[in-house]
């Protein structure tokens, strides 16, 4: 499997990981995506495609990737640096507090 199959499968279980976010939302109660866990989890994946290697997606699907990633890119998980050198901000952030 090359580099750009393995993308297009990154997006596409994307795709599916969203819809089953929404199913979730919606059985208990409606939760709000900013106070869903898996939030962090799926920011992440997308921040892996906006990043993905140029022409693995469509120009225009790429497009809405991106705006999409704007609208999350806080909940993207940071680099990782040894804790004595973080803000409290983002130790809060690593420790999801």
């Amino acid at each position: 499997m090359g580099k750009v199959e393995k993308f297009e499968n990154l997006a596409a279980f994307y795709e599916q990981m969203k819809t089953v976010q929404a199913a979730i939302s919606v059985i208990k109660g409606g939760i709000p995506i900013e106070g869903y866990a898996g939030r962090f989890f799926a920011a992440d994946v997308l921040e892996m495609i906006v990043n993905g290697p140029a022409g693995a997606i469509d120009a225009a699907r790429m497009d809405a990737y991106r705006q999409e990633f704007e609208s999350v890119k806080e909940w993207v998980t940071p680099p990782v640096k040894p804790m004595h050198e973080m803000t409290l901000e983002e130790f809060e952030k690593v420790m999801n507090i």
